[in-house]
C-alpha cells in the first residue's frame, strides 16, 4: 500500500509573516498589514542584525496590524507637506471663511517655520512644546500659541484618522497656560450715555441694536430691510456680513499690502449664513427701537436722493452714503469713536453682546428665551450663558434681596401681605381703559384718558377707549371681569443741582395691583425709566414696569445717572437756561 506524502512545511501560507536570513548576512522580516490602493498586498519589510531583534520587530508590527494602528503606506509626509495639504485641500473646502483665515495664519506664520522640516511620524511632543516657548520668547501672546496648538491638533487628528500617523503628539504636548480675561459688561448708565451720544451720529440704530438686542457685528451689518418686519415688531436674523479679503489689482506692482492697493479687488463674497443653525432666529424689537429704524429708513431715502447715480441699491439696513454695505473694520473704528466721544471706558465691540446678555439676566428672562435671542445652540447654551452673562454687583444684590425676602418675609401692618388684597371701597365708578387686548382700571378718569391718548399715538389703528364700570358691591365685581392681574411697580426720586437727594414725602418704590384701581400711570412694559432736568435744575428720576427686580435695578441706575447729570449737566447736553 502506497504511503501518503508528508505535507511540505517549508512554505508559509499566503499572507503570513516570514523571517529569514538574507545573503547579506542580516535577518529580514516581512509582514502583510493590509491592501494597497491598487489592490495588491501591503507587505512591510524590516531587517536587523540578529534573529531576536527581527522577531521582536515582526511581532510588534503584527500587534499594530491587529489593532488597526499601522501607518498607511504611501507618501512620506513631512510636517510642512502635510500641513500645506491639510489646510488647502482638506480644511479650506469644509470650514468658514474666518476659520480658514485663522488656520492659514497659524500654519504659515508659526507651524511650518518652527516644525516643518520634521518627518510627520517622527514629530514628538517635546518639539511642539519648544516651539510654543520660542513663540512666547519672540513676543507672541499665549493666545497666539494656543491658536497654533489648536490648529496643529486639528490637523494631526485628521492625519491619525487617515492613518498617516498612529498617535497625535499634540494631545500629549502642554500648551502655555491661558487665563481667560473676565469681560466687564457696560452698566446701564454707560449704555445710556452711549445711546445719548449715538443720536449725534449716522446709523444711530446700529448701536441701539447691538446694546439692546446683542446681535453680533456681522449679523447687524448683514441685515436687510426684508428682515425688518415693522407690523409684527420683529427682526429676523438670517445672514452675516463678512470682512472683505482683497487681492492686488495692479499685478503686485504698487509695493503695498493687498488691502492698501489703489486697485484692490475684493475676492470674498459679502455675506454668508449665520454662525450656526440657531443663529437664524426672529427677535422681538422694542417699540422705541422700531421708531429709530423707521427714522433711519427715512434718512436712508434722503441719502439715496443725494447720491443719485452713485447709489448702489443692495437693500442693506446699514450702508455707506452710497448704499454699499458697511465694512466691519470701519464699523469697529466708529465704535471706538463712540466710546471716546461719550466718555465711556474702552472696550471691544463684542462687549456690547456681553452687555445685552447680562441685561437679560438682570431682567430674569427665562433661559430658553435668552438662547433664542442670542442665537445659541441648545447643546452649548449653558456654557455660552456662563461665558456671556456676568454676575454684576446688581445681580448679586438682587439675589441677596430675594433670599432676604424668602427667609424674612414682610408681614404685619403696612406689609405686602397685608395690603395686596385690601378691598376697594364699594359704590365707586371705575374707569377702564380698553387698549388692545388689555383692560386697565383707574379710579381717576384723567388717568384713563391719558393712557388711551398715549396708546392711540404710539399704536395708531389699534382700539383704545374708556369704559365706565359700576364697582358697587365688592371689588370682585370688577376683578372677575379683568384678565390683566399683573402688578405694576414704580419708583421716583429727585436730585438737586450738585447731586444731593431731594427729600421725598413717600417711599421711593411702591407697587399697585393693576386690578386694584391703580391711580398712577399704567405701563405694560417690563421696565421703562429715565431722567429729566426740571426748570430749576433739579433732576427728576422715574422708573416703572411689571418686573420688580428690573424696576429696582433700573431705578438704581437712573439715580446714579441723575447724580452725574446734576454734577455735570454739559455732558448730557443740558443748558443752564433750562
Amino acid at each position: 500500500m502506497a504511503q501518503p506524502k508528508k505535507p511540505r512545511t517549508s512554505r508559509q501560507p499566503n499572507g503570513a509573516s516570514t523571517i529569514y536570513l538574507g545573503k547579506d548576512g542580516r535577518w529580514h522580516g516581512r509582514v502583510t498589514v493590509g491592501v494597497k490602493d491598487d489592490g495588491s498586498p501591503d507587505r512591510r519589510h524590516a531587517s536587523r542584525k540578529t534573529r531576536a531583534e527581527i522577531t521582536k520587530v515582526v511581532r510588534d508590527l503584527e500587534r499594530l496590524r491587529d489593532a488597526g494602528s499601522v501607518r498607511k503606506a504611501g507618501q512620506n509626509w513631512t510636517v510642512e507637506t502635510w500641513l500645506t495639504h491639510w489646510v488647502e485641500n482638506i480644511a479650506a473646502p469644509s470650514v468658514g471663511e474666518y476659520t480658514i483665515d485663522g488656520y492659514r495664519a497659524a500654519v504659515y506664520r508659526h507651524l511650518i517655520p518652527g516644525l516643518g522640516a520634521h518627518r510627520l511620524e517622527k514629530l514628538e511632543p517635546e518639539h511642539i512644546e519648544r516651539l510654543y516657548k520660542k513663540m512666547q520668547e519672540a513676543g507672541s501672546a499665549a493666545g497666539t500659541a494656543h491658536q497654533a496648538h489648536r490648529t496643529l491638533n486639528t490637523s494631526l487628528n485628521e492625519a491619525v484618522r487617515r492613518r498617516h500617523i498612529t498617535l497625535n503628539p499634540t494631545s500629549i504636548a502642554k500648551a502655555p497656560k491661558l487665563e481667560e480675561e473676565e469681560v466687564e459688561p457696560y452698566t446701564i448708565e454707560e449704555v445710556q450715555r452711549l445711546l445719548l451720544e449715538a443720536r449725534k451720529h449716522r446709523n444711530t440704530a446700529r448701536w441701539v441694536i447691538a446694546l439692546a438686542l446683542g446681535l453680533r457685528q456681522g449679523e447687524v451689518l448683514g441685515l436687510t430691510w426684508e428682515d425688518v418686519h415693522f407690523d409684527a415688531g420683529v427682526i429676523r436674523v438670517r445672514q452675516s456680513r463678512l470682512r472683505p479679503r482683497y487681492k492686488h489689482g495692479c499685478g503686485d506692482r504698487c509695493g503695498r499690502k493687498s488691502g492698501y492697493c489703489p486697485q484692490k479687488v475684493n475676492i470674498r463674497k459679502e455675506t454668508k449664513g449665520t454662525k450656526s443653525k440657531a443663529g437664524k432666529r426672529p427677535i422681538g424689537v422694542p417699540e422705541e427701537l422700531l421708531k429709530l429704524l423707521r427714522q433711519h429708513k427715512e434718512e436712508q431715502a434722503r441719502e439715496r436722493v443725494l447720491a443719485r447715480d452713485l447709489w448702489v441699491e443692495k437693500g442693506y439696513v446699514f450702508t455707506s452714503p452710497t448704499g454699499e454695505p458697511l465694512n466691519p473694520n470701519t464699523d469697529y473704528h466708529r465704535w471706538k469713536d463712540l466710546l471716546k466721544a461719550s466718555g465711556v471706558r474702552d472696550g471691544r465691540l463684542h462687549d456690547a453682546r456681553h452687555t445685552a446678555a447680562t441685561v437679560l439676566l438682570i431682567l430674569g428672562v427665562p433661559d430658553a428665551v435668552v438662547d433664542r435671542i442670542m442665537g445659541w445652540e441648545p447643546g452649548n447654551s449653558a456654557r455660552m450663558r456662563r461665558r456671556y452673562q456676568h454676575l454684576t454687583g446688581r445681580v448679586l444684590r438682587d439675589t441677596a434681596a430675594k433670599v432676604s425676602g424668602l427667609l424674612w418675609p414682610v408681614s404685619g401692618d403696612g406689609g405686602e401681605e397685608a395690603t395686596a388684597g385690601a378691598p376697594a371701597p364699594g359704590g365707586v365708578l371705575v374707569y377702564v381703559a380698553r387698549i388692545g387686548e388689555y383692560l386697565v382700571p383707574f379710579r381717576d378718569r384723567g388717568h384713563a384718558d391719558f393712557l388711551v391718548e398715549r396708546w392711540r399715538f404710539e399704536r395708531p389703528g389699534q382700539m383704545a377707549e374708556v369704559e365706565e364700570w359700576d364697582g358697587a358691591g365688592a371689588p370682585s365685581a370688577v376683578r372677575d371681569r379683568l384678565p390683566d392681574r399683573r402688578v405694576v411697580h414704580h419708583a421716583h426720586a429727585a436730585f438737586l443741582p450738585g447731586g444731593a437727594r431731594e427729600p421725598a414725602n413717600r417711599p421711593d418704590p411702591w407697587s399697585v395691583d393693576a386690578w386694584e384701581f391703580e391711580t398712577d400711570l399704567y405701563t405694560d412694559q417690563v421696565v421703562r425709566w429715565g431722567t429729566a432736568r426740571r426748570l430749576g435744575g433739579e433732576i427728576d428720576v422715574r422708573a416703572s414696569g411689571t418686573d420688580e427686580g428690573a424696576v429696582t435695578a433700573a431705578f438704581a441706575a437712573a439715580c446714579a445717572q441723575a447724580v452725574d447729570r446734576a454734577k455735570d449737566p454739559g455732558k448730557y447736553g443740558d443748558s443752564e437756561e433750562r
